[in-house]
């Protein structure tokens, strides 16, 4: 995991917390600076994520049988994201994947590249691999336009929340009228030495740095989960909609293939992701981890929260399946209550394909 980014020092710069830990939140302006990161001319700090290399001939085959993406064909430069799961489904990682022709490039959170190296490690066997935690020695920029000054770099763009080959969604909204469409999403590496002379390059071009805090906003606002805040140990992907980027339905074995394809085709998703608009009359957040209620009944937590520029107060939470989609939800913080309206992300009836003669889920591609 990376220590704290050189960028602190920035005038104005307010280091965040959390999965965010070691970057800065803002410095100084942040509804500016996540206009900014939203219109395409401001570039976002994400130096303390994880960075794991995998090279040698067998990486994209290796790679293929472990996880739940189809990667043996993966041309260079082509972006993607797999998941690695346990025997019961359930999220152990999540990497964004690209590969230069060369070298596969994860990219993970910090907490997970340790970790995640370790692992892979473990399940060389006598193949033609190497995996390497490089986390210390290259930074991640994330913008919401291409950068043509770092043309040269290796970049990773985001494909959500598009349905890719082998995908399929849980959503109610059509692919065309996602909200993850407003925000296109690009992850530069760059040699952790060279971070502020890239800055430095940008800045002389007209964008400013934004914080995570930028960030999170419009991540949550795009219905894009993450590893750490959306995620349990309990975890199946079907739960955040990560079937329609991170899984390939007709690929060949791998481990937690039985649980995808059950709960896919016979069963349904024990709990659903859900974006909640809070009431914004109190000028105050709930905290991350905050109950949701239906009624006198909790029936789920808080798992992201931030303030849209546009829409004000947003948050994630990862609620059970049960619940009513039109119900009204209250989110607790501790003695405080918010009123929460549930926009569906994942259909309370998503799943049990198998028999269905017609539906509004959108299937493989």
């Amino acid at each position: 995991m990376n220590s704290k980014s050189p960028l602190l020092s920035r005038p104005g710069a307010v280091e965040a917390g959390g999965l965010d830990a070691g970057v800065a939140s803002h410095y100084g302006e942040p509804l500016r600076e996540q206009r900014a990161l939203a219109n395409g001319t401001a570039v976002v700090d994400l130096s303390h994520r994880g960075v794991v290399t995998v090279s040698g001939p067998d990486r994209l085959s290796w790679l293929n049988t472990l996880s739940s993406q189809q990667l043996t064909q993966l041309p260079p430069g082509q972006s993607t994201e797999l998941l690695l799961l346990s025997v019961q489904g359930r999220i152990e990682f999540d990497a964004r994947v690209v590969d230069d022709g060369g070298t596969t490039w994860l990219l993970v959170e910090g907490a997970e590249a340790a970790p995640l190296a370790e692992w892979l490690n473990r399940m060389k066997f006598m193949l033609r691999v190497e995996v390497a935690d490089v986390s210390a020695e290259w930074a991640v920029l994330g913008s919401t336009r291409a950068v043509e000054e770092w043309s040269a770099l290796t970049v990773w763009q985001d494909p959500w929340p598009h349905i890719t080959p082998g995908g399929y969604a849980y959503s109610l909204v059509s692919e065309d009228q996602h909200p993850g469409l407003e925000r296109p999403w690009f992850e530069y590496l760059v040699p952790a030495k060279d971070l502020e002379a890239a800055v430095r390059e940008i800045a002389a071009a007209g964008r400013q740095l934004a914080g995570a805090w930028a960030a999170e906003a419009l991540r949550i606002a795009a219905w894009r989960p993450r590893w750490g805040a959306e995620t349990d140990d309990r975890t199946i992907p079907h739960e955040l909609d990560l079937l329609r980027t991170a899984v390939h339905l007709s690929k060949g074995c791998y481990k937690g293939q039985e649980t995808i394809a059950r709960v896919h085709n016979l069963g349904h998703p024990p709990r659903r992701l859900v974006f909640l608009q809070l009431d914004g009359s109190q000028h105050t957040l709930p905290a991350a981890g905050s109950e949701v209620l239906a009624g006198d009944r909790k029936v789920g937590s808080v798992t992201s929260v931030s303030q849209h520029y546009e829409m004000g107060p947003v948050a994630l939470a990862v609620i059970k399946r049960s619940v009513a989609a039109d119900e009204t939800l209250t989110v607790m913080d501790g003695d405080e209550p918010y009123t929460a309206a549930q926009e569906l992300i994942v259909a309370p009836d998503a799943g049990h394909v198998v028999g269905r003669q017609t539906g509004f889920l959108r299937g493989t591609r």
